[in-house]
């Protein structure tokens, strides 16, 4: 069952906020809101990866676009145990761009040493992290 929550704004933030939802891809400005509140509450909740203590254990997805002919830096990363990786992908883009994504957990620290390392790897383009969202209760 849903409820219905509202809040007054002015026209000018009213503009701004359907922009962005279309902007966003939303089509609906209730989820748009619902998820905006729910990343913002996690953000002031746990920080960002590079504010949080690096004791907090932490999992995600961590993604890499390189050039090819680094494959075998990216593998010593990934068993290098810093962090765990629990499932690899690995993905040629047609500009001879590749893509892993990692799905991985560790502690916030050893995660901000990996990234550090991958960034600081020649040919490797972007590195990001999309930490899982916090939960409390329930599963897949």
């Amino acid at each position: 069952m849903s409820r219905v929550i509202s809040f007054s704004v002015d026209n000018q933030f009213a503009d701004e906020l359907e922009n962005l939802v279309k902007t966003s891809g939303y089509d609906n400005r209730s989820r748009f809101l619902r998820d905006a509140s729910l990343h913002m509450a996690e953000e002031l909740q746990r920080g960002s990866l590079q504010t949080m203590d690096a004791n907090i254990e932490i999992e995600g997805i961590l993604i890499v676009f390189f050039q090819h002919g680094i494959e075998q830096k990216l593998h010593d990363i990934r068993h290098s145990g810093e962090i765990t990786v629990t499932s690899y992908s690995h993905s040629s883009q047609f500009s001879n761009l590749c893509v892993d994504m990692m799905q991985a957990f560790g502690t916030a620290g050893k995660m901000r040493k990996v990234m550090q390392q991958l960034q600081k790897t020649q040919d490797v383009d972007r590195v990001t992290f999309v930490p899982a969202p916090l939960r409390d209760h329930g599963c897949c």
